[in-house]
């Protein structure tokens, strides 16, 4: 079963598929060892890091997060202070104390490899580990696959061939859906709008307060995220020296909030999406939405448009959003990827551009047809998008992909709700047009920094 709450989930940056998968993998394992009844016999733990998680593993923070993970560091609860302190006494120690109750010696660098020669056929982010115990004897050994905004799976969930690819299998709810088409068809039956239908969905996992009040943690979390990112100044980490560029461009703004330069829309857009995507790079605290690459471009689309005639949050209008943007993110991860090692970056800016798009579509009082059409346009000017990150790191071209995104999130919504006739292409028809591209498309352009700028650029 697959929520709105699973499509946007709190973690650290940099990345939600290189930095949160892998701990969330490495905590698993450690767990599936402490209920195996063997946490205690276990001497050393290896991590191999295979396809994308090899080749852009240190920039994307994968070695760091399998670390925090065996250590029992949980995503949605780690603070990067928290997190920076508990590496640098793994590192002093050279030992780790398993999901913090037993300690083992670990050595960063004897056992976590990167592997960038082995090209998983489940999917490019692998990630194996082998528990030993004193005699070198395995205790017990797991492959896992990191999917792509937060998403985890075994070897063997991957290799089971799915019952059902509906949005809801698993779980009877009010108004199944396996597509878009068959979304507007249950808007058409019922006269809900998505956000309603997808809310009366989310009754039969939960109570309904329970998810509103998930949503509202959820849109703080973004408010949070792009507030501190207005307020830091320096130099990214990693050694590109890339100087964060929000904060002046946002003391520049407030100095003239009325101005009328009809361009300043762009500004105050590309000011909030930085904001964000500079504390991604950071390794801040960061809600995928629905990637950690792409994170910038729905909360900066709330930050200008979900507020009151008085410029304060507004929390129904922000709730109507993220319910509808949610249902769009669940296609594109059901019926395609939002893994940029599967997609490039069209499965990670162009699913959260198509996926604001059709927020912003539904605060504006479009029609679900007018909805689908504006996340639809989203997505097909995003088509073949590449993921080429210079230094494997989520900086260049990154942040200001996100500020790009959001511009083009909105305009997306206004040609939609201009378009008089039907659209040429469907929401499912670029959605399957993404999944072929993105297979098509030569592996050196998905998140492994072997083409595209991440060759072109020389690292500073």
């Amino acid at each position: 079963m697959l929520s709105i709450l699973d499509i946007f989930r709190i973690g650290i940056g940099p990345s939600s598929s290189h930095t949160v998968g892998p701990m969330r993998i490495a905590r698993l394992f450690a767990r599936a060892l402490a209920k195996a009844d063997k946490l205690d016999r276990a001497a050393r733990v290896n991590v191999e890091l295979q396809g994308s998680l090899a080749l852009t593993g240190v920039g994307h923070g994968s070695v760091d997060a399998s670390i925090l993970g065996l250590a029992g560091f949980r995503p949605d609860r780690t603070f990067p202070d928290e997190a920076a302190a508990a590496l640098a006494d793994i590192r002093e120690r050279g030992a780790l104390s398993l999901l913090g109750q037993y300690e083992i010696a670990f050595d960063p660098r004897r056992d976590i490899a990167l592997a960038g020669d082995v090209i998983p056929d489940l999917h490019p982010n692998g990630m194996r580990l082998v528990a030993l115990d004193d005699a070198s004897d395995v205790l017990l050994e797991r492959t896992y696959y990191s999917t792509g905004g937060g998403f985890v799976a075994s070897e063997a969930q991957l290799k089971r061939k799915p019952k059902d690819d509906r949005v809801n299998a698993g779980i009877s709810v009010p108004h199944n859906f396996g597509s878009a088409a068959e979304l507007l068809a249950a808007c058409r039956e019922t006269a809900l709008t998505i956000a309603d239908l997808v809310l009366a969905n989310e009754d039969a996992v939960r109570p309904r307060d329970e998810t509103l009040a998930g949503i509202d943690r959820v849109a703080g979390a973004m408010d949070q995220c792009l507030e501190r990112g207005l307020n830091q100044r320096g130099i990214l980490p990693g050694g590109l020296k890339v100087h964060r560029r929000a904060p002046d461009l946002w003391d520049k703004l407030s100095a003239t909030p009325q101005s009328n330069e009809r361009e300043q829309l762009f500004d105050w857009l590309n000011c909030y999406a930085m904001a964000v995507n500079e504390e991604n790079a950071a390794g801040g605290r960061i809600v995928t939405a629905p990637t950690n690459g792409a994170a910038g471009i729905i909360p900066a689309v709330i930050r200008f448009y979900c507020v009151t005639a008085e410029e304060s949050p507004c929390r129904d209008s922000r709730r109507t959003f993220l319910l509808t943007a949610g249902a769009i993110g669940l296609l594109y991860k059901q019926r395609a990827s939002i893994s940029g090692a599967e997609m490039g970056c069209q499965g990670e800016v162009g699913v959260a551009c198509s996926m604001a798009a059709g927020g912003l579509a539904a605060l504006w009082g479009g029609s679900p047809a007018q909805i689908a059409s504006a996340a639809e346009i989203g997505m097909e000017h995003n088509l073949g998008l590449t993921c080429d990150p210079v230094g494997g790191l989520v900086q260049v071209p990154c942040i200001e992909r996100n500020a790009i995104g959001a511009v083009k999130a909105v305009n997306a919504a206004r040609l939609a709700l201009h378009r008089e006739a039907g659209a040429s292409v469907s929401l499912d028809q670029v959605i399957e047009t993404m999944r072929q591209t993105g297979l098509d498309m030569s592996s050196k352009y998905k998140e492994t920094s072997q083409g595209g700028l991440a060759v072109n650029v020389i690292e500073c």
